[in-house]
Formats: C-alpha cells, sequence, structure tokens
C-alpha cells in the first residue's frame, strides 16, 4: 500500500452548525503539492448512523421524510448523527426509537460506509435493528415522519417508485437482504 500524504496545513474556509470546509495543503511522497478541499464534521466530531429496522425476517421499516438537498420526500432508512459520548450502536436505537417509534432488543454492525470520500470526511454506521418493540421517543424533526412497511425481496420495486434514490439507504437495503440470504 502507498505512503498516505503529508498534510502540510489546513485551513478552515467555512463554518455552519453541521460542518466545516476545511483547505489542506498535501504533499505526495513523489514530492508533488496539490490543494484539496473537503467538507469536514462539525465541531461536536460526532458520527452518524443509519439503520435497517427490521420488522420481520421479510418486512423491513421505511420511512418518508422531506430532503431539503434535492427539495422532495424520500423514502429511505432512519438515521441520525450520534451524541457525543454515545456510543453508535445507542445512537441507532434512539434513532430507530425517534423516527420509527420502535426500539430493537438486537442490533448488528453491517458496515461503514463513506460517500465521496475525495470531498467529504463523513462516514456513516449502517446498523440492522432486529426483534423489535414499540417505544416512541421525541425526535428533532419538523414534523411526524410516515413509517412504510416494505418487503426486502422487492427492493427493485422500490427502485421503480423514483422515492428512494439516497445511495446510503439502498446499498444498506441490498446488504441486510444478502445477509438474510446467508442465514
Amino acid at each position: 500500500m502507498r505512503q498516505k500524504p503529508t498534510i502540510l496545513n489546513k485551513t478552515i474556509i467555512a463554518t455552519s452548525r453541521l460542518f466545516r470546509i476545511e483547505s489542506l495543503d498535501i504533499e505526495f511522497s513523489n514530492g508533488e503539492l496539490r490543494n484539496y478541499e473537503r467538507l469536514a464534521r462539525g465541531n461536536s466530531g460526532s458520527g452518524a448512523v443509519l439503520i435497517v429496522p427490521m420488522l420481520d425476517a421479510e418486512t423491513v421499516l421505511l420511512i418518508r421524510e422531506y430532503s431539503a438537498g434535492v427539495h422532495r420526500y424520500e423514502l429511505g432508512l432512519p438515521k441520525g448523527k450520534t451524541d457525543a459520548g454515545e456510543s453508535f450502536l445507542d445512537a441507532a436505537n434512539r434513532e430507530l426509537k425517534e423516527e420509527v417509534g420502535f426500539g430493537a432488543r438486537s442490533l448488528h454492525h453491517l458496515s461503514t460506509f463513506s460517500i465521496a470520500p475525495s470531498y467529504l470526511e463523513h462516514v456513516t454506521e449502517i446498523v440492522l435493528a432486529q426483534d423489535l418493540y414499540a417505544e416512541k421517543l421525541e425526535g428533532d424533526e419538523p414534523e411526524e415522519l410516515e413509517v412504510i412497511p416494505w418487503k426486502l425481496s422487492n427492493i427493485n420495486a422500490l427502485l421503480a417508485t423514483g422515492e428512494c434514490t439516497e445511495a446510503r439507504s439502498i446499498a444498506a437495503l441490498f446488504m441486510a437482504l444478502e445477509y438474510f440470504k446467508a442465514l
């Protein structure tokens, strides 16, 4: 494996309540110098979770929520940030209770995903939630989220609706499908 480049200088260009834009002066092992910009996590340094809540061995619970980035309602999996001092599994169970109205007795880490790793520092822990029980916590959503049961084996029909376009949700659904096929 190649030697990682050296970050010579890191400058914060802009800051919001969620992110920082950083300018990185980088030197590669062959002496080449480059400047990269990346979207870094906010000052809290918290991570993120995306949950695949299984009502039973065949049915996943999706949510429909407003997505400001594309200015429409999307079907996808519940997700959220990990609070300071909270493990990602605890965050997954909390977010599940806030967004779906269920807790999980069984949580299994499926994977860690990055999105556009050339430009984003952000990673998301993908968690499979099983053995669900009803429990609702107050969340930070501006409106009640619609919960939609969907047969996991029918992912292609979900994608055909055009309502589920988030890559993390799609990849996690296919990972869960493969997980259950292997059992």
